[in-house]
């Protein structure tokens, strides 16, 4: 497949090696720093939750926040070594991968620890929000569209653009059931009632499962197409565009490195 790279000039590309995403990742002269930033972030949580009662989700936003500052100078750094499109790839790899994390940990607190569905709520339970999730995919959707134009262009990409667009179709669609829920709720002056949690498009008590359009068709007997709850029909969305973003991830950064200028290579 033909791809365009647009490769800075004062690049020191070398993903050479059988994983090149480690070595984009790898923080480099940062390493310290992070291990530092970490260490340091998650005695102040300890001592936070214990001394002072904070929440759990309080305690890992410390945890983020703390470590972000590292995070934006080697970004910096791969922003000079590697350009734009090089260092968006990074900054999805961790964010998104961050984002799967905290689904994962929802996840085992449903099917493992056997918490009830609002119980598991993962490590920051005030992000698990409808306009979170929905502003968060389409920012996803958007970064693999400007990946895409960046020139990270491979079958395993096209399929990351397709599951990325549908699963923000999901959650536009829940959003938008939210605000028509909260202005009827609102019609009635009632204002202490969430709308939280709604079923989306997939999934138990979900558009295709009570459409008519669609109840006692082929899709209605998929396995869990219709009967997964909430929890894991986003679990495995975001597990899905992760499991895409890492094999083209990889083929795009080999391609950079046989597309640059060995002289470039250092």
């Amino acid at each position: 497949m033909n791809q365009t790279l647009q490769l800075p000039t004062n690049s020191m590309l070398d993903f050479s090696g059988a994983l090149p995403l480690l070595r984009l990742l790898h923080p480099r002269r940062y390493t310290r720093a992070v291990w530092f930033s970490f260490l340091l972030a998650l005695g102040f949580a300890y001592a936070a939750m214990t001394l002072l009662g904070w929440p759990k989700w309080a305690a890992t936003a410390v945890v983020l926040v703390t470590m972000l500052p590292v995070g934006i100078l080697k970004w910096r750094e791969d922003y000079r070594a590697y350009g734009a499109t090089v260092t968006l790839l990074c900054v999805l790899l961790i964010s998104q991968g961050a984002h799967t994390v905290e689904h994962l940990v929802q996840f085992v607190q449903y099917h493992l620890f056997y918490w009830t569905m609002r119980q598991s709520n993962g490590l920051l339970s005030p992000a698990n929000a409808e306009w979170v999730h929905f502003v968060w995919n389409w920012g996803v959707l958007l970064c693999v569209l400007f990946l895409m134009r960046g020139g990270m262009r491979n079958w395993w990409m096209y399929l990351l653009l397709i599951v990325a667009a549908f699963h923000t179709v999901e959650h536009t669609y829940t959003w938008v059931r939210y605000q028509l829920i909260l202005a009827e709720l609102r019609g009635m002056h009632i204002f202490n009632i969430t709308a939280q949690g709604l079923p989306g498009i997939i999934g138990r008590d979900g558009f295709l499962a009570r459409s008519e359009w669609t109840q006692g068709t082929f899709l209605c007997r998929i396995p869990y197409l219709t009967t997964a709850v909430r929890l894991d029909v986003h679990f495995w969305w975001n597990a899905l565009e992760m499991a895409l973003l890492i094999p083209a991830g990889h083929f795009f950064l080999k391609q950079m490195d046989r597309t640059a200028d060995p002289q470039l290579r250092g």
